[in-house]
């Protein structure tokens, strides 16, 4: 009996999936998923071609789904080479009358929007776009938050074939200037004002100076407030385009750039990852039809900010004739007598979601609160629960499935804003497994290689991917864009993409991802991946946060935990002894911290992850290359001081 299975789907559940009978209807009806994944990885044309009719695709296919590169390696490959069709044509197909966005602050639901609807803002600010001069290929930007006027924006550009980039307004001067000024924007949509923990923020005086620091920019749209934006010419968003505009669509290739978006920057500038449209949306509709079972009137949620990766696979749900929910604001936001855990779960009750994304980070605070979100709300509408960002804690998995819904799909997802997908990732149609990512993700031929390149099974090693996709980047951007590109993945191991994770396949094609490689630790030259470590602190609730890492002594490495202790608590000897007692047994003797520090602050990047690397550097006194990528950088300092002596 496999006791690490804690949700089984049901016959009924297998027959009714969109997986099934897109296996039924390519020859695979009762195959094992593995048979179809050996296919969709070994005849990659033939498989996109046929995600392409499946999910109904509005544009025109072409006659040619693959052609190999020259040396049948991963890079130089073209897909679809004879493709044109649009991403927002395809995200805003639809009647009318059809639910397309709610959007939700820190005091619920605050707006909704049918599909008539959108389609009109669409096409009025398309067509202030279009006399801003702005035509394929050209760059628009936005630093707005997570509604619907960033939607609206962010399609009005796709209509056009240009080029959409954003930043999170929270992000400083010097943050969105090493992102977006890399890519010389035409047109920028800026909020002046923003909310976030029931706390106004005027930002009104850094869009002035983005405005006058960004040369090619001519046009400035500002939604909710009036900011000075030197030479390029400023609208209101309410006055721009043309009310009553008829919507139109210009198709592009398969290739045309559709997003740039960036990695994290903490050991340098960031790196503008350029995207396709035909890679994008194949990528999305596949992981949302196939692997999520999204299907027309599912409504998607995932708290996201407008930076993230996942912002961009939410809003991909709208081509599922799917609704999809924009949350701005704090996810737990402060209130008068403590944290309100539960709004994101009312919101979710009020809207009927049916897939509901969020962070590990955010269910362990739910738990550690005592909420039960099936106590409380009602989900009868949610058919699966999926997070990211960080590997989830077994005990999570049990928690899930006693606290939320007994019955449905949890999806733990792996994969990157560098595929801007999953590379492991929910299967509808197999069980889910404590702590395991369920499935390699079809059209993906992943697989976990140790130091001599070979597979292993059951051991620890790198993942990778072995076979070119669609959505991998079209290079990055700027002036040695391609070398750049192939020396971040395929440096490594000529030919094979190295995603920088530390994972373990299993012998039922599940995986368990232990975190990024570039922070496994290696005491007596053994990897050792964080996510057992931070996994077990997390379940002593006199911590309210920690951060791993390993320092160098005598030829050797030791792992170092810091942690910051809950509001008015402390870090005891007697606690450390208890978290290290814990660590040995749930994970090994090996994962056991030789030094455990409590600090007050733990740093974390724009995007919400932690920055082992950088807290790293400063305890042993190096230069931390790019302090205006993390969100509190002020953090740093308390690791300046740590010493062996001053250790618990």
């Amino acid at each position: 009996m496999d006791t690490d299975i804690v949700w089984r789907p049901s016959e009924a559940w297998i027959a009714a999936a969109n997986l099934t009978r897109f296996a039924a209807g390519r020859g695979f009806g009762g195959a094992p998923y593995d048979v179809l994944h050996r296919w969709s990885t070994s005849q990659p044309g033939a498989f996109w071609s046929a995600v392409w009719d499946f999910c109904g695709v509005i544009g025109d296919k072409g006659n040619t789904a693959y052609v190999p590169a020259a040396d049948g390696g991963m890079l130089g490959g073209r897909w679809f080479p004879e493709a044109r069709l649009n991403f927002a044509e395809n995200l805003l197909r639809g009647p009318d009358t059809d639910a397309a966005i709610i959007e939700s602050d820190e005091a619920g639901i605050s707006r909704t929007m049918n599909r008539g609807a959108l389609r009109a803002e669409v096409a009025r600010v398309s067509a202030g776009l279009r006399a801003a001069g702005v035509v394929a290929g050209d760059r628009v930007v936005g630093i707005l938050p997570n509604r619907i006027e960033a939607l609206v924006a962010l399609l009005a550009t796709a209509t056009l074939g240009a080029t959409w980039s954003s930043c999170s307004p929270d992000f400083g001067t010097v943050a969105i200037l090493d992102r977006l000024g890399q890519i010389a924007p035409k047109v920028m949509f800026a909020t002046p004002r923003y909310r976030y923990g029931g706390k106004q923020h005027d930002i009104s005086g850094r869009i002035s100076e983005l405005a006058q620091q960004m040369a090619e920019l001519t046009d400035v749209v500002l939604i909710g407030g009036d900011a000075p934006v030197g030479a390029a010419q400023s609208h209101r968003w309410e006055d721009f385009g043309a009310a009553g505009a008829s919507l139109t669509f210009t198709r592009v290739p398969f290739a045309q750039p559709l997003y740039v978006l960036y990695t994290s920057g903490t050991t340098g500038k960031p790196k503008a990852i350029v995207h396709s449209t035909g890679g994008v949306l194949l990528q999305h509709l596949k992981e949302h039809q196939l692997h999520g079972d999204v299907k027309p009137g599912d409504t998607i949620s995932w708290y996201t900010n407008t930076a993230w990766m996942m912002y961009h696979w939410l809003i991909s749900g709208l081509a599922c004739n799917a609704a999809v929910v924009l949350t701005d604001g704090a996810a737990i936001p402060r209130t008068s007598d403590g944290f309100d855990v539960g709004l994101l779960w009312r919101v979710a009750a009020e809207t009927g979601v049916t897939h509901f994304g969020i962070s590990p980070k955010f269910l362990l605070t739910v738990a550690e609160a005592g909420y039960r979100p099936a106590d409380q709300v009602g989900l009868s509408r949610l058919r699966s629960v999926l997070s990211a960002g960080a590997p989830v804690a077994p005990d999570q998995f049990d928690w899930l499935y006693d606290a939320v819904k007994a019955d449905m799909m949890f999806a733990s997802i792996s994969g990157g804003t560098e595929i801007i997908g999953c590379f492991m990732i929910g299967n509808p149609t197999l069980p889910v497994r404590r702590g395991q990512l369920t499935s390699k993700a079809l059209g993906h031929a992943v697989d976990v290689l140790d130091e001599r390149h070979a597979s292993v099974i059951g051991r620890k090693g790198d993942l990778v991917c072995t076979e070119p996709f669609p959505s991998m980047p079209l290079t990055f951007w700027g002036e040695g864009g391609d070398k750049r590109y192939h020396d971040t993945y395929f440096a490594q191991r000529p030919g094979i993409w190295t995603h920088g994770d530390l994972a373990e396949q299993t012998i039922h094609g599940s995986a368990i991802i232990y975190g990024r490689t570039d922070t496994t630790l290696k005491p007596g030259g053994v990897r050792i991946g964080t996510a057992e470590i931070y996994a077990t602190v997390e379940s002593f609730h006199e911590v309210e946060d920690c951060l791993v890492f390993g320092a160098p002594v005598s030829g050797d490495e030791e792992i170092v935990l810091c942690l910051k202790p809950i509001e008015g608590g402390s870090i005891s000897a007697d606690l450390a002894g208890r978290i290290r007692k814990a660590i040995r047994e749930a994970a090994s003797p090996r994962h056991v911290p030789h030094r455990i520090h409590a600090v007050a602050a733990v740093p974390y990047t724009l995007n919400g992850k932690r920055v082992e690397g950088a807290a790293r550097a400063t305890m042993l006194g190096e230069v931390v290359k790019n302090r205006d990528s993390l969100a509190n950088p002020e953090a740093l300092e308390l690791f300046r001081d740590l010493s062996r002596d001053s250790a618990l």
